[in-house]
C-alpha cells in the first residue's frame, strides 16, 4: 500500500481532505455573484471589478489553496513590472465579449495532484511584456462567428519572453502545507518579476449575517492568522520578505464613487503599481502578501517557499524534504495505478487527466434563498429576482467540495458532467466519487419533485439522466461490493425517474422530450425553446436516454436483489417500462434513412421527421444491457415475472424479440437497437465520410458538409450545416457546438455499448472498419479502435504539459472550447485503463449478474 493510499483509507475525520486545491481560477461573473436586474452576471461583476470587489460566495486565485469551507485562502500573485494590474487571477472574455463565447486567455497547466492533495503541481506562462488586455478585447470583439478566436499566442506577446512559474503544494501534516514557487526566466534578457504569495480570509463579515471579523497581523516576520472557528495559523517565508496588509473589502470609492475602507481589497495592487498609500502601516488586516523581487538572467531559476501551519504546534519539517517525500509518494501512487507497458506519453496523459480532475474540485457555496432575498447589510436585489433565475430552487443550500467541469469557464457543478467525472475519479478515489453521486441526490440539491439540479446558470434545465449509469460504473470500478452506496443512490433516483416520466413525456406515449439535453445546438432550432409552428419535438436522444435509464435502474435493482429479494419486484417494473419505451422508439426509426431521428408533431396531427444524421441518432445504441445466463436461476421471482410478461405481452416483446434469443454463453440482450439494425447504424457511424474521424465519432455526420439540412417551417428557414470546429451561430450558447466536433461523453458511452453487444454476439460478428475499406473487425476491435482514436487526441507538449479540451475538431482533432475541461474529458484516463484490462473482467462488468 502506498502512503497516499493509506491516507485515503484513513477515517475521514483524520483530516487529510480538510485542505486542498479548492480555489477556483474564476469567481467573478458567476450566477452567485451576479445581483443585477438584467440577470447578466458577466456584466454585473466583470473582471475589472474582481481585484476591487469582495466576493460573496467564494474566492479565486492562481495555484490556489484553501480549507474545505474556503475560510482561509493562499494563492499566488505576480507582477512583471509592466502590467497595469497585479496578476492575481486568470483573465478571459465574458460570454458576450468573445466571438465564440467565454474564453480564458491565459496559458496554464495542471501537472499533478493526489486525491488527498498531499502533493500538487501547477504551471503558468506569464508574459514579460505588458499583458494585452485591451488588444484581446478589441480584436475578439471585431471578429465574427465565422472567424477563429483570437488567443494570447496570436498577440505576439509571448514571443517577447515569458516567465515560467511552477507552484508545488505538499502537505507536511493534515493542516500544514508547503508552497514552493519556482520561477524561471525564459526570456532573451535579464528581467525582474515580483512574486507575492498571498494569504486572505474570505469575506464573511460584510453581509449583515455574521459580523465576527478574523485578523491577519505581522508576528516576528510571519503573517499570523486568527479566526473564531478555524483557529490560529502562521505563514512563513523563505527567503524572508516584507509583508504588506490590506482588507478583503470592496473598494467602493473606485467602483461606485462612495467612501469605503482605507485599505481595500486592491490595496496591495495599488501600492505596488502606483505607490499608493493603500497598505496598512499597522501591519494588520484580512489580506496580506509577502513581496519578493526576483531579477534573473535568461535561463536562471529562483524559488520562493512559504509554509502555512497551525500556530503553537511544532515547526513543520524541512520544506524541501516535505516536497521531496510527497512527490515520491505521488509517483508511487500513480505508478501502482498505471498498467505495466503503458507508453510514457499515455502514462503522462493518464496522470495529468487525474491531476486536472483533482484541481477541478472546488468549494461550491450557494444558498439560493439568501441569494434571492439579499443580505441585510447590502442593497436589496431587484424585485424580478424572486421570479427569475433559480427562483424555484430556494431549497438549494450548499457548502460542499464538488467536482467542477473546470475552474474558469465552468466553476460550478453540472449534473451530467459530474456523472462522467465520477467514473474517472473512481479509479483513484472511489469514496469521493460515491459521495459526489449521493450528494447531488441529497435534499439540499434534489428538488422535492425529483428533478436533479442541472447547473448553476439554470438549475431547472434538463441534462441527460446519466446518474444511474455513473453509479453503476463507480460501483463496478470499486469492486462490486458497496451495495449500501448503490441502494442509497437507487432510492433517490426512483424519484428522479418518476419526474422524467411525469414531466418529459408530453403526449404520454413513452416518447420523450427534454430540451437541449446537453447537446446544445445540435438541431436546426433551439431544442430548449418552443418548436416552430406550435409543434412538439419528440426526441430520439431523449427517448434513448430514458430507455438507458430504465436499463441502468434495472441493473441496479437486480444487483441489489442478490442481497435483498424485495428489489426483484421493482426490477420487473423497469424491465416492463423499458419494453414500452423501446416499442415507442420504433416511431423515431426512419427506415429510408436507416437511422433514428427527432420528429415534429404538429397540433393538426401531422408529423415531420427532422432528417439530420447527428449524435441524437447514435444515442439509441447506448440503451443496451446484457443479462447473465444464470440470472433467471438465481432470481426466481424476477424470472417468473419475466416469463409471464413474455407470454402475455407478445406485442411489446415483439419489438425487442432479440431478448428471447440466447447469445454468447447463453446471455440475453435488452436493447433499443437489435442486431438486425445494428449493422445498418454502424455502417453509417463507421463511415469516414459520415461520423468516423481520426479522433473519434463526430457529433454530426460530415455528409451535411455538402448536403446541409434545410427546413422551411412556420414562416422560417432552419438549417443544419456540418461545422467541425466552433459554432457559426449563437443558437444555444456562444461557444457550444454539436454540429461536427468530437465530444468525449457520447463516444465513451458508445464504446461501452459496442463492448456489450460483443459480449452478447461474440467475435463471429464483424463489421467494416472503416465502412467501405474491406477491412472487417469484431465489435470489440471497433470499440478498441475508437478508444485509441480518442486517446490519440492528446499530446504532451515539449515541457510535458497536457491540455484537456472541452471538445475537438471533427476533421483535425484540434482541441476546442474550454481547454481545462478535465471534467468529462478526463474520461481519457478510463479509456487508457480500459484498453489494458482483461477480457474476462470486462465481460463480468458488462453483463447484469444479479
Amino acid at each position: 500500500m502506498t502512503a497516499e493510499q493509506a491516507r485515503l483509507d484513513a477515517p475521514r475525520d483524520a483530516g487529510w481532505r480538510r485542505w486542498g486545491t479548492y480555489l477556483a481560477e474564476r469567481a467573478w461573473g458567476t450566477v452567485r455573484e451576479g445581483y443585477s436586474a438584467d440577470a447578466d452576471p458577466w456584466s454585473s461583476f466583470p473582471h475589472d471589478h474582481a481585484r476591487s470587489r469582495a466576493y460573496r460566495w467564494n474566492e479565486d486565485g492562481l495555484a490556489g489553496w484553501s480549507d474545505d469551507h474556503q475560510t482561509l485562502c493562499l494563492a499566488l500573485a505576480l507582477w512583471n513590472g509592466r502590467d497595469p494590474i497585479l496578476k492575481e487571477r486568470l483573465f478571459g472574455l465574458a460570454s458576450k465579449e468573445g466571438n465564440h463565447g467565454e474564453d480564458a486567455k491565459e496559458q496554464w497547466w495542471f501537472l499533478d495532484n493526489t486525491p488527498t492533495h498531499a502533493y500538487a503541481r501547477w504551471r503558468y506562462r506569464y508574459p514579460q511584456q505588458a499583458y494585452p488586455y485591451e488588444q484581446l478585447l478589441r480584436e475578439n470583439a471585431a471578429r465574427t462567428y465565422a472567424d477563429p478566436e483570437y488567443e494570447l499566442v496570436d498577440t505576439g506577446v509571448l514571443d517577447a519572453g515569458t516567465w515560467r512559474i511552477e507552484a508545488e503544494h505538499a502537505k507536511a501534516a493534515t493542516d500544514a502545507v508547503v508552497l514552493r514557487i519556482t520561477v524561471r526566466n525564459d526570456g532573451p534578457e535579464t528581467d525582474t518579476v515580483h512574486v507575492l504569495p498571498t494569504l486572505w480570509f474570505r469575506n464573511t463579515w460584510s453581509w449583515g449575517r455574521d459580523d465576527r471579523r478574523p485578523r491577519l497581523h505581522l508576528d516576528a516576520g510571519a503573517i499570523a492568522a486568527e479566526h473564531h472557528e478555524l483557529g490560529r495559523y502562521r505563514l512563513t517565508s523563505e527567503p524572508a520578505a516584507e509583508a504588506w496588509f490590506c482588507d478583503n473589502e470592496t473598494n467602493t470609492d473606485r467602483l461606485y464613487g462612495t467612501p469605503g475602507p482605507r485599505f481595500p481589497k486592491d490595496g496591495i495592487n495599488d501600492h505596488l503599481i502606483g505607490a499608493a498609500a493603500t497598505i496598512n502601516p499597522a501591519a494588520e488586516g484580512t489580506k496580506a502578501a509577502f513581496h519578493h523581487v526576483l531579477t534573473l538572467a535568461p535561463g536562471e531559476e529562483a524559488t520562493v517557499t512559504v509554509t502555512l501551519a497551525p500556530a503553537g504546534e511544532p515547526a513543520p519539517p524541512d520544506a524541501a524534504r516535505v516536497l521531496g517525500e510527497r512527490q515520491v509518494e505521488a509517483d508511487a501512487f500513480y505508478g501502482a495505478l498505471t498498467p505495466a507497458g503503458t507508453p510514457p506519453a499515455e502514462a503522462t496523459i493518464l496522470r495529468q487527466a487525474f491531476a486536472g480532475l483533482l484541481w477541478c474540485k472546488q468549494l461550491y457555496h450557494y444558498d439560493v434563498a439568501e441569494w434571492l432575498e439579499g443580505d441585510p447589510a447590502q442593497p436589496p436585489p431587484p424585485a424580478n429576482r424572486r421570479t427569475g433565475r433559480n427562483a424555484g430552487w430556494g431549497h438549494v443550500n450548499c457548502v460542499d467540495i464538488i467536482s467542477m467541469p473546470d475552474t474558469w469557464e465552468y466553476p460550478w457543478f453540472a449534473a451530467w458532467d459530474l456523472g462522467f467525472h465520477c467514473v474517472a475519479l473512481a479509479h483513484i478515489d472511489p469514496e469521493f466519487a460515491k459521495a459526489q453521486l449521493i450528494l447531488l441526490c441529497r435534499e439540499w440539491y434534489q428538488h422535492a419533485n425529483g428533478q436533479l439540479p442541472a447547473y448553476e446558470w439554470s438549475f431547472g434545465d434538463t441534462n441527460p439522466p446519466v446518474h444511474a449509469w455513473a453509479a453503476l460504473q463507480v460501483f463496478r470500478i470499486d469492486g462490486n461490493r458497496d451495495h449500501t452506496f448503490l441502494a442509497r443512490v437507487f432510492h433517490k433516483l426512483l424519484l428522479n425517474f418518476t419526474w422524467w416520466v411525469n414531466r418529459k413525456d408530453a403526449q404520454d406515449n413513452n416518447v420523450f422530450e427534454g430540451g437541449f439535453l446537453g447537446l446544445d445546438n445540435i438541431g436546426p432550432f433551439d431544442r430548449s425553446a418552443a418548436a416552430p409552428g406550435g409543434a412538439i419535438l419528440e426526441q430520439s436522444d431523449g427517448t434513448a436516454w430514458m430507455a438507458k435509464y430504465c436499463l441502468d435502474m434495472l441493473a441496479m435493482s437486480l444487483t441489489l436483489a442478490a442481497h435483498d429479494p424485495a428489489y426483484e419486484d421493482v426490477a420487473t417494473k423497469f424491465f416492463e417500462h423499458f419494453t414500452l419505451i423501446a416499442n415507442a422508439a420504433e416511431h423515431l426509426w426512419q427506415e429510408d434513412d436507416g437511422f433514428f431521428e427527432d420528429e415534429l408533431h404538429f397540433p393538426d396531427g401531422t408529423e415531420l421527421p427532422v432528417r439530420v444524421r447527428s449524435m441524437v441518432g447514435l444515442i439509441p445504441l447506448t440503451a443496451v444491457a446484457v443479462l447473465d445466463e444464470g440470472l433467471r436461476a438465481r432470481l426466481a421471482n424476477f424470472a417468473m415475472h419475466l416469463e409471464w410478461f413474455e407470454t402475455h405481452k407478445p406485442d411489446l416483446c415483439g419489438t425487442v424479440s432479440h431478448m428471447g434469443t440466447p447469445g454468447q454463453d447463453g446471455r440475453r440482450l435488452l436493447s433499443v437497437v437489435g442486431p438486425e439494425r445494428l449493422a445498418r447504424i454502424l455502417s453509417v457511424m463507421l463511415d469516414e465520410g459520415e461520423f468516423l474521424s481520426p479522433g473519434g465519432l463526430r457529433s454530426l455526420s460530415r455528409h451535411h458538409r455538402d448536403h446541409p439540412m434545410v427546413l422551411d417551417l412556420a414562416g422560417g428557414t432552419y438549417r443544419v450545416d456540418y461545422e467541425p470546429a466552433e459554432s457559426t451561430s449563437g443558437l444555444f450558447g456562444g461557444n457550444s457546438n454539436w454540429r461536427g466536433p468530437v465530444w468525449f461523453p457520447p463516444n465513451v458511452l458508445i464504446i461501452e455499448a459496442l463492448d456489450r453487444y460483443r459480449s452478447y454476439l461474440g467475435d463471429d460478428v464483424t463489421v467494416e472498419l472503416p465502412t467501405g475499406s474491406g477491412h472487417h473487425a469484431t465489435l470489440g476491435e471497433v470499440a478498441d479502435d475508437l478508444a485509441r482514436r480518442l486517446i490519440g487526441l492528446f499530446h504532451p507538449d515539449a515541457d510535458g504539459g497536457v491540455l484537456f479540451h472541452e471538445y475537438f475538431h471533427g476533421d483535425t482533432g484540434a482541441g476546442l472550447g474550454a481547454d481545462h475541461q478535465t471534467g468529462w474529458t478526463a474520461l481519457v484516463a478510463d479509456l487508457i485503463l480500459r484498453l489494458r484490462r482483461s477480457s474476462e473482467t470486462s465481460d463480468e462488468n458488462l453483463s447484469i449478474r444479479g
